[in-house]
């Protein structure tokens, strides 16, 4: 059925915008997104109450490495047919920009109100300048990254996005996508193999031999200790193998992907952390299984699978509506969560839960409304000005 559709588009010419969505595996985004919420709760347990580790769902940073992995199989699919069609580069760059940058803007918006609430401090009590937090604000706006200890480093965490830390990894999504646009989208599937298994050995020796010193995979959110190189490394792998994916994929009929699915990424973020006792990091083994064999797998069912009822297409759309905005707002306000817990010297789940079920709700309640009131009407705008020919094509 898609592969009919999508001939339809290219013989009227108007493919560009009319390929058919994977649901599946936009839900499967949005779960994620939701993991990570969840994941970012019990952060906070471990940073208020000064644990090396996280107790529960110890290994939620993982769904970043899927995203990557999302976001390549996505625009392989995509955008990949349509080069000499139509495509240019620049057009290219404009759509990925207005599909993405607005919500960056509004996260940094969002960060910047809740480090004021905060008190506009570092997190050991010093006042950050105006001028300083001006500045990073303006930085987030551009994605421009501070280095740890600068001036527009404001919370004094060493995040290269210190208004919205998790901006960090969309910092790493456009590098992939100018790659993309520059060389990749131009190699043979044969060299898109080859250059994914060189990156998959890359990402194994830097699991396996615990490269970043913290033992785990969980880096790129700082500029310090090689951070440009271990966060580019870290978004490579993933997203090269989503577009090889893309384009060797072969679909097969499969019922309850969607929740298969969903309930293997809550099991796979859930494993504790794994302790090491010789030179190999068994916690890094677990990590590189993940992003190199099951993240894989899953994408290929979530593509594979396909939604049987009303209800089931539903979820899948209001969780891939919601997955974006959630992920990059809902950060500045654990900010707010993690500072109340160090105040009131609570930071276990028991001692918390109606404050952190109010915080997730407040989170999802704000993606949905920036979403619905910001980002939709904008990024029409935004279509409507710079690209007319989608705003017509889309009616």
């Amino acid at each position: 059925m898609a592969q009919t559709a999508t001939s339809r588009a290219v013989a009227s010419g108007a493919y560009a915008d009319s390929k058919p969505h994977y649901e599946l595996l936009d839900g499967l985004r949005g779960v994620a997104a939701l993991l990570v919420l969840w994941y970012h709760v019990h952060e906070g347990f471990a940073f208020a109450g000064g644990l090396p580790v996280i107790d529960d769902i110890n290994h939620g940073y993982l769904a970043v490495d899927f995203f990557f992995m999302l976001s390549g199989f996505v625009i392989g699919y995509a955008y990949d047919d349509r080069w000499g069609r139509g495509l240019t580069t620049g057009n290219f760059f404009k759509r990925r920009l207005i599909r993405l940058h607005p919500m960056v803007i509004m996260g940094a918006i969002i960060g910047l109100i809740c480090f004021l609430i905060q008190g506009a401090q570092q997190w050991d009590g010093t006042p950050a300048t105006v001028g300083g937090i001006m500045t990073a604000l303006l930085c987030a706006m551009l994605f421009i990254p501070a280095m740890p200890g600068g001036m527009y480093e404001v919370r004094g965490n060493g995040e290269a996005f210190p208004l919205n830390g998790p901006a960090w990894s969309l910092f790493f999504e456009y590098i992939g996508n100018i790659l993309y646009a520059l060389f990749i989208r131009r190699f043979s599937t044969a060299v898109v193999a080859v250059l994914t298994a060189l990156l998959g050995l890359g990402l194994i020796a830097f699991t396996w031999l615990n490269m970043s010193g913290y033992d785990s995979i969980g880096v790129g959110w700082t500029m310090g200790e090689y951070g440009i190189f271990t966060g580019g490394l870290r978004m490579l792998f993933p997203f090269t193998a989503g577009i090889l994916l893309s384009r060797v994929y072969k679909p097969r009929k499969v019922r309850g992907a969607f929740w298969l699915c969903a309930a293997v990424l809550l099991l796979l973020f859930s494993v504790p952390y794994i302790p090491s006792e010789g030179s190999i990091s068994l916690n890094g083994v677990y990590e590189s299984v993940c992003i190199v064999l099951i993240f894989p797998a899953l994408v290929w069912l979530g593509a594979s699978g396909t939604t049987t009822d009303r209800l089931s297409s539903g979820v899948c759309k209001f969780l891939g509506d919601l997955s974006f905005p959630l992920y990059i707002t809902h950060y500045p306000v654990m900010y707010l969560f993690y500072a109340w817990m160090i105040d009131s010297g609570k930071h276990t789940l028991a001692d918390t839960w109606p404050v952190a079920l109010g915080v997730m709700a407040l989170n999802i309640i704000v993606a949905w409304a920036c979403l619905k009131l910001y980002d939709e009407p904008v990024r029409k705008w935004l279509t409507r000005r710079f690209n007319p020919a989608t705003a017509k094509r889309q009616g």
